[in-house]
């Protein structure tokens, strides 16, 4: 079965599961698991922060990250795809009891005219009190689309004008950084807070690390306690997320030429419409005429392909670490016969 389905599919390879194997444990809420210490120091150095925070999912960095950064009753600018209100359950108000202002930028993107634009008035006590700017880079349902650096720096600009935070949901950060060619410690210069998933394309098996300064770190420890993020020997899960850090982040420019094949085979297929814009891993088109959504990933399933209809009117393919050059041909000759 070729799986396109996410880049979560992924399994650890013979040597990550050695390094697993290996590693050294201990009670992590103690502080005391060797492996994840050595995890958080790595990617607070990789990124030019002060501290980190080992956790168990994306959703928990993000949600943690939103909790410090608020208070209940606050509003956090995000755009209308974003993964932190589409797909994490409600937690901004169940967790931060925060509403949300959504925001209708391109392909996941916003700009910073409109977060200006979107920033309540202070003074107004009939309206929530603005203080969080969440971005995602790259954006999932904008097909993995990047940001422009330089729109992260207008963006804090203006949140330092207008007394706001800015985290960046940096699931498939990773992805961003060797497509556009960009250096980690670049993002410390523009963001409060940094969320990076490493078992998606780095092909960990679990694990996300949230970064930031000391201060904000500390506070970010005792709200993962609270959420029931406290995990004792998880240093073979560490182990993992150092070995896919030191070898799998130059190999996802592989992925990402192989989601430009699955492109170029999709356009000008009669039953294919919009493409949106292939820079990473993720394609995300447009399925009309012949096919539904649901129907077109059935009958690729039905030739060991499987793939995710993600709406009413698109499918998703999304390439990784367990996706092969011979897979990605196949795939193409199927489309090329449907």
């Amino acid at each position: 079965m070729i799986d396109l389905r996410s880049d979560t599919v992924t399994r650890p390879t013979p040597p990550m599961l050695e390094a697993m194997m290996q590693a050294k444990v201990g009670d992590d809420v103690f502080g005391e698991d060797p492996a994840i210490n050595e995890l958080e120091n790595k990617m607070a150095a990789m990124f030019n922060m002060e501290a980190a925070i080992f956790c168990p999912s994306g959703t928990m960095t993000n949600q943690i990250a939103i909790k410090c950064h608020t208070q209940p009753g606050d509003e956090v600018i995000c755009d209308k795809l974003s993964h932190i209100y589409q797909y994490e359950g409600g937690g901004i108000a169940f967790n931060a009891g925060c509403s949300v202002k959504l925001l209708d930028g391109n392909c996941g993107r916003i700009s910073a005219e409109m977060v200006n634009e979107s920033v309540n008035n202070r003074f107004d006590v009939h309206k929530a009190y603005s203080s969080l700017v969440s971005l995602e880079n790259t954006a999932n349902r904008g097909g993995g689309a990047c940001y422009d650096f330089n729109e992260f720096h207008f963006i804090k600009k203006v949140c330092i004008e207008k007394n706001l935070k800015l985290h960046l949901d940096g699931a498939r950060i990773f992805n961003a950084i060797v497509a556009k060619n960009e250096k980690p410690s670049d993002y410390s210069k523009v963001f409060d807070s940094i969320s990076v998933c490493l078992s998606k394309g780095l092909g960990a098996p679990v694990g996300s690390v949230l970064i930031g300064n000391k201060d904000f770190i500390a506070k970010a420890r005792r709200i993962r306690k609270v959420f029931g993020g406290g995990m004792r020997q998880a240093g073979y899960l560490a182990a993992g997320c150092i070995y896919a850090l030191d070898h799998h982040v130059q190999r996802l420019a592989e992925d990402h030429q192989y989601a430009q094949m699955l492109g170029k085979a999709l356009a000008g297929k009669d039953f294919v419409g919009e493409i949106l814009p292939v820079e990473t891993n993720i394609v995300i088109f447009e399925v009309k005429g012949r096919f539904t959504p649901k129907e077109l990933a059935a009958t690729l399933k039905d030739h060991d392909i499987q793939t995710i209809a993600i709406s009413h009117t698109q499918v998703r393919m999304v390439t990784h670490l367990n996706i092969t050059k011979a897979m990605i041909e196949r795939t193409i000759k199927v489309i090329g016969l449907l």
